[in-house]
């Protein structure tokens, strides 16, 4: 069945056209996927369509081939986002890297918040990943790539003396972050048990690193 005039992506040279001048708006294409990531969430990745999350942004069809060539573009987008979220919560901008205690309950925090706000969405990236490569690359990235950055960093405080964790900084983190994981699961159902979840995981976290626990806030 021929698909409507409505249905088509724009032609070439109409995209072309518009690029310049709508690539700029850079406000649409954040509207563009926070509504992917609500419509995936709500409807699952199957069902989800280009009309629904259009609809959800409030931004036309030809708006949406401006910046994400389809459903499956977008989804992968999302998914380099949540990789992105989750590196950026190893960065804690205003904490002092060589406070250990601090820096480990500012990631934490910012890894158990990114978790239980995405919680959905991720849910959705494991089930992809097993039949789709690019989706499980990335899921790969997700997992593997704040493990190891926080193992690097456990690394250089036990080289630098302020640290003295109790099994190798690689397993450390893996445990950090499953146990992490665990607590965002508790904080999406329960978002009122955030701070206690951190103050916990914290704890646990120092024990590890073989330091004292950090103040209770």
């Amino acid at each position: 069945m021929a698909r409507s005039q409505q249905d088509r992506p724009p032609r070439r040279q109409e995209w072309a056209t518009r690029t310049a001048r709508d690539r700029t708006d850079a406000p649409a294409r954040g509207r563009l996927l926070d509504a992917a990531e609500q419509v995936f969430a709500r409807l699952g990745y199957g069902p989800a369509t280009i009309a629904d999350i259009t609809a959800q942004a409030e931004v036309s069809r030809a708006g949406f081939y401006v910046y994400f060539a389809s459903k499956e573009e977008v989804f992968r987008v999302l998914a380099g986002r949540v990789r992105d979220a989750f590196l950026t919560a190893q960065d804690v901008p205003g904490v002092d890297t060589d406070d250990v205690a601090a820096v480990a309950r500012a990631s934490t925090a910012a890894f158990i918040a990114a978790y239980a706000r995405h919680l959905p969405l991720l849910v959705l990236l494991e089930q992809q990943a097993r039949g789709d490569a690019e989706v499980r690359a990335l899921w790969e990235e997700i997992r593997e790539r704040p493990v190891r950055r926080a193992a690097r960093y456990v690394r250089r405080v036990a080289a630098e003396g302020r640290a003295h964790p109790v099994v190798d900084p690689l397993t450390l983190s893996r445990a950090v972050g499953g146990m992490s994981i665990e607590f965002a699961r508790l904080v999406a159902e329960r978002p009122a048990t955030y701070e206690r979840a951190v103050a916990d995981a914290t704890a646990m976290y120092l024990h590890l690193l073989g330091i004292g626990a950090a103040p209770q806030q």
